[in-house]
């Protein structure tokens, strides 16, 4: 064959290729409100950096050669932002997007390139889990499983998943194995679908019971954020990305940061009710000290009582984990504890600071939270950090009581330094509650019992107020809240020392999921 027949053959392949599944299908797709996988990669990326491999791939299952374009993955290199990612596509035109054998081999070996070179991963979720041709029989299940680099892992370059579509079987996995997911109102992650439950166990579901984004939002915390659509969930990815290094084996990057903000800082004075029992909303306290005014949420649907979000402070990214007293007072349970450690787990696997804001009445405790075994969660969230070696900084705003004292970075938890406002109560519990256990006889005998409680709760009050243990080097300093994002930045200057905050990574391999 001569060269120009060659290339004419080359051409002819490729924009075969290219079609996915047809003019059909991928009408069907968008008759369906989604965007193809060609366009999810387009839109995503910044435009024209997109460099695909194995495009001409296709399904090693006789017969089916000419019906599986690119075998149903559409991976390969670009860039965000100008920093090199790696990008994994399932084509929902190509078979449902179900996975075959080659599709497969072709996503690993991106993946395994993108560990390698030090490029975060993105896969682009639609699919109906593995191909049954493919799959089915001892070669074929021998051959197709997910394989031990998903358990060897260890963070080594961010990972991100999106869900936008139904997504069985191989996304769900990629979701569960990520460091962020984001699922699209209307998409649905699981095991298997609906048909195979009806099949199966003679089940009806539908798509949103069985894993709709309210359930993992905010009941499984499997899903870090929902999009209200595809374009919005490439917007979030994006902004995810920067926050963090391209791999573990940089810092983040940083980004100028705004201007002078210390009129700024003294709403903070505003902020913090007189009235000590008055709720307000952390996010205030959080807005009013990071750069712009600007931060990224992590599960925020998933245990309110706790923010975990990502910030920027002087240009550094920074995680804050903060107690809000918005809901359940503060007061974490089970799933706040998971919370607190998987992003923990984040932000020390990626050199990200962590920033600590008490106001908790301790945990949440009752039948409730013993059936989803408490003890173990809140000893998790402490070895979590125990182990974690970011520059830590924690501050106490208002009542920080009990156990949770503890997990929230108070003494003896290894911070760097630790903080508190002079609004500060820090004891086992409420002065209200402690004054009626320990005072009780001797209210009870008082000529005049509201007084005698009055003058118990004033000592109690008094006890817990940060003055003792500020006298007692417990406290690095009662600090004035105007003066927090000053002391802040000065505290992570140093914390940061010669290596520039880079931690060991010791939670690297905690699992991803819980």
């Amino acid at each position: 064959m001569s060269m120009n027949r060659a290339i004419e053959e080359l051409i002819k392949r490729r924009e075969k290729a290219l079609e996915m599944g047809g003019p059909d299908k991928v009408a069907r797709q968008h008759e369906r409100g989604h965007l193809t996988a060609r366009e999810r990669i387009e839109r995503l990326l910044d435009p024209g950096s997109f460099f695909e491999i194995g495009l001409l791939v296709h399904s090693d299952v006789p017969g089916m050669e000419d019906k599986t374009a690119a075998d149903g993955k559409i991976d390969g290199f670009g860039a965000i932002d100008g920093r090199p990612v790696a990008v994994r596509a399932n084509d929902n035109t190509v078979m449902a997007g179900s996975g075959g054998r080659i599709g497969g081999q072709k996503s690993r070996r991106v993946s395994r390139m993108a560990v390698e070179k030090g490029y975060p991963i993105i896969n682009l979720g639609e699919a109906g889990g593995a191909r049954i041709p493919d799959i089915q029989g001892s070669d074929g299940l021998s051959t197709m499983t997910i394989g031990r680099e998903y358990g060897l892992r260890g963070r080594r370059v961010p990972q991100v998943a999106t869900i936008m579509g139904e997504c069985f079987g191989d996304p769900s996995w990629a979701a569960a194995a990520s460091d962020f997911v984001v699922q699209v109102k209307g998409s649905c992650m699981a095991v298997s679908g609906p048909r195979v439950l009806e099949i199966a166990k003679s089940e009806n579901v539908t798509n949103e019971t069985l894993g709709g984004w309210k359930l993992h939002a905010e009941v499984t915390g499997q899903i870090d954020r929902a999009a209200e659509d595809e374009v919005h969930a490439f917007e979030i990815v994006r902004d995810f990305l920067s926050y963090l290094p391209s791999s573990a084996e940089d810092l983040p990057p940083r980004v100028p940061a705004d201007g002078d903000s210390g009129p700024r800082q003294k709403k903070m004075l505003e902020i913090l009710p007189e009235q000590s029992n008055r709720v307000y909303d952390m996010h205030r306290v959080i807005k009013t000290l990071v750069d712009g005014e600007c931060i990224f949420p992590i599960k925020p649907d998933f245990d309110r009582s706790v923010i975990t979000c990502l910030a920027r402070i002087d240009g550094h990214s920074v995680g804050f984990i903060a107690n809000n007293p918005m809901h359940m007072a503060g007061a974490m349970g089970p799933d706040g504890c998971d919370k607190c450690v998987s992003f923990i787990c984040l932000c020390d696997s990626y050199h990200v600071p962590l920033i600590f804001l008490h106001d908790t009445p301790g945990f949440l405790v009752g039948p409730d939270a013993e059936k989803k075994r408490m003890p173990g969660k809140i000893i998790n969230f402490i070895e979590a950090l125990g182990y974690a070696t970011v520059p830590k900084v924690s501050i106490v705003v208002r009542k920080s009581y009990g156990m949770a004292y503890g997990n929230m970075g108070g003494s003896n938890m290894g911070v760097d330094f630790l903080y508190a406002w002079p609004t500060a109560d820090i004891s086992f519990m409420a002065p209200e509650v402690a004054a009626n256990v320990v005072y009780a006889a001797k209210i009870a005998g008082a000529a005049d019992p509201e007084a005698a409680r009055a003058e118990a709760i004033a000592e109690m009050r008094l006890a817990s107020a940060p003055w003792r243990a500020a006298g007692l080097g417990l406290l690095d300093d009662v600090i004035d809240p105007a003066q927090t994002r000053a002391v802040i930045i000065r505290s992570l200057e140093l914390a940061r020392g010669n290596s520039g905050g880079r931690s060991q990574r010791l939670l690297a391999h905690w699992p991803t999921t819980f």
